[in-house]
């Protein structure tokens, strides 16, 4: 998935999606979320953000199950700080979250107000959560769309900005270390908008997502699957996660941004993770990928305590944002686990 240097020429960055998911298997419980984008008035505009969430039983033999759904909308100025928000299941504190900015900041007023949807590792919650991952790169969409407008943004900015640009990311992840291709300004910009992202439906199992929000024009995607169940003969529990960032084309297709693909085994007694298998598919530079083997640290940690051993053991240039995304959302795994069969 990434090609070798040849001459003067930087090595690829991984480019090959895995879409279109799999159908789901018999005796799993599936997650599955979104968070569609859209502008109201340009990309400087603000936003509106459609989040979709469902939980799937499909038993060894008998009828699908829907056992739980959620979906929620919120506006966000360019600022990234949510002015208004609607979700089901609503209650009292998620009025709370408006007026916060998308960040660190929102997930401790999250742990604050809606501390009963964490604990019970909620759809809602995961929406919510990727409420700051969403906001903070949405705004790719419009250079999927007009391949020059990136570039006329770099442009513009003056030698005191275009420090600053660099203070401001430096080491904010392993992908933005000092000395990577992606601190290289001079470079002309090389965001994967012709990376192919593929449809995430198959048409083997057309109900494996949830429906999608009808969108037109410019827009952006946010989406992730996680499928739990449990092996027969061993006892121990598999999980295969994935997480991608897409837009749609003018003419219709998708290109992505960011994917990442997971599977893990976990012990039955205390849902310690035994293995962990990394799937970079899709990523803007090629040094992301270097954030795995800092990641393989995780293992032999219990998913309960894998948000918390996330933002302990991965922080800023120990890990890549997006893979550590992917990975503290396997925190939601003990509780998709509880509802299978058996």
């Amino acid at each position: 998935m990434t090609g070798p240097a040849t001459g003067d020429q930087r090595p690829l960055p991984p480019r090959l999606t895995a879409n279109p998911a799999p159908p789901r298997r018999p005796g799993s419980v599936r997650r599955t979320t979104s968070i569609d984008v859209e502008w109201t008035d340009g990309p400087e505009g603000d936003r509106i953000l459609h989040g979709r969430a469902r939980d799937v039983l499909t038993p060894a033999a008998g009828e699908t199950a829907v056992l739980d759904e959620a979906w929620m909308t919120a506006g966000v100025d360019p600022e990234r700080t949510i002015t208004a928000l609607a979700a089901s299941p609503t209650s009292e504190p998620l009025a709370g979250l408006v007026g916060q900015r998308g960040g660190g900041h929102l997930r401790v007023a999250m742990t604050r107000l809606i501390p009963e949807l964490i604990a019970s590792a909620a759809p809602l919650y995961l929406l919510l959560d990727d409420i700051s991952g969403t906001s903070l790169i949405s705004t790719w969409a419009w250079w999927v769309w007009h391949p020059e407008w990136l570039e006329q943004r770099r442009q513009e900015l003056t030698g005191d900005q275009m420090d600053q640009y660099r203070t401001s990311r430096a080491n904010v992840c392993w992908g933005f270390k000092p000395g990577h291709s992606s601190m290289d300004v001079e470079r002309p910009a090389e965001l994967p908008g012709a990376t192919e992202g593929g449809e995430l439906r198959n048409p083997a199992d057309p109900d494996g997502w949830h429906e999608f929000p009808a969108l037109s024009g410019v827009s952006m995607r946010r989406a992730r699957r996680i499928e739990v169940w449990r092996d027969g003969g061993s006892g121990l529990f598999h999980v295969e996660s994935a997480f991608q960032d897409s837009a749609p084309r003018p003419d219709g297709t998708r290109a992505a941004l960011h994917e990442y693909g997971l599977s893990a085994t976990l012990d039955p007694d205390g849902l310690r993770l035994l293995t962990l298998t990394i799937e970079p598919r899709v990523l803007p530079f090629h040094e992301c990928p270097g954030a795995m083997a800092n990641a393989m640290k995780l293992v032999g940690t219990p998913l309960p305590e894998i948000r918390d051993a996330v933002l302990d053991q991965l922080r800023g240039p120990a890990g890549c944002t997006h893979l550590n995304d992917a990975l503290r959302a396997l925190g939601e795994v003990p509780e998709l686990l509880r509802r299978l069969p058996g």
